[in-house]
């Protein structure tokens, strides 16, 4: 049974993450655990003090929250019958990354599924400070939605690399778990900006990927282009990619793509979803 925790604020988008996440695993055994936590301000000293506290606002907020999520579970489960799905709740008082750590710790969780607000292409679309925070501060699979995509299968998934870096079992076992949950090709792209050739770690790198890849459909990509992120955006509409996924570790080589001159902030295209593992 997949294990997956949906962070929502009850916004549109956030409930537009749970429709995503509940079609993309509709053919799967799935527990979902639907969290809302109630910040702390970031800039209260207090920390476990008010955590443990106890006061009268606490436990007004977390009354109301437990209802307001008890009511999107009732919706939930009126829209959606499949006998393959359950669901907890979970009402939180926290710091948010806190939060999520926490029960991403304590109820195993295999991924994270959260809305983004989006705009225009790869330059224009912001995934904000929550989601960015969880993307670089908690060790989990996080599938990124985008306020504007709408579910539809997955038939191909862009796979950006660098061949810079060995990969990770855990990493690839994620990435090719969710091609076959698809019957996805996966197409691996390498941006060449100068038109250098791959060294002998990269063609070994490279290599590793194809052999590990053995039994599921995948092909190599060569884009060569002056600006990383105009290349990768070319590739994502020539081949109507349905997904984006990239290793944690890499973040680095796509910050072009992925962040804007404030590290938190995150942004990809605006329709795609955006998978992000972490080893």
């Amino acid at each position: 049974m997949k294990r997956i925790l949906i962070p929502t604020d009850f916004s549109e988008n956030s409930s537009n993450a749970i429709e995503y996440g509940l079609q993309l695993f509709k053919k799967s055994k799935c527990l979902f655990y639907l969290l809302h936590i109630n910040p702390i301000p970031p800039y209260s000293g207090a920390g476990t003090s008010i955590r443990s506290s106890g006061s009268e606002l606490q436990k007004a907020y977390l009354e109301e929250s437990k209802k307001r999520i008890h009511a999107l579970l009732c919706k939930i489960e009126e829209r959606n019958a499949n006998t393959l799905h359950s669901f907890k709740t979970i009402a939180l008082y926290d710091f948010f990354v806190d939060g999520i750590n926490a029960e991403v710790e304590k109820n195993n969780i295999d991924m994270i599924i959260m809305g983004t607000k989006g705009a225009t292409g790869f330059k224009g679309a912001v995934v904000g400070s929550n989601t960015g925070d969880v993307i670089t501060k908690v060790k989990c699979p996080l599938l990124a939605i985008p306020e504007d995509a709408l579910y539809k299968r997955i038939k191909e998934i862009a796979f950006p690399t660098d061949y810079h870096m060995t990969y990770d079992m855990k990493v690839l076992d994620t990435l090719s778990a969710m091609a076959v949950m698809n019957k996805a090709i996966l197409r691996i792209v390498h941006i060449s900006i100068k038109g250098e050739k791959l060294n002998e770690e990269q063609e070994s790198n490279k290599e590793f990927l194809h052999d590990y890849l053995r039994g599921i459909d995948h092909s190599f990509h060569l884009v060569r282009g002056n600006r990383l992120e105009t290349s990768i955006q070319c590739f994502v509409d020539s081949r109507e990619i349905d997904m984006v996924a990239m290793v944690a570790k890499n973040l680095n080589y796509f910050q072009r793509i992925l962040f804007k001159p404030s590290v938190e902030e995150i942004s990809y295209h605006t329709e795609i979803p955006f998978l992000v593992l972490h080893e």
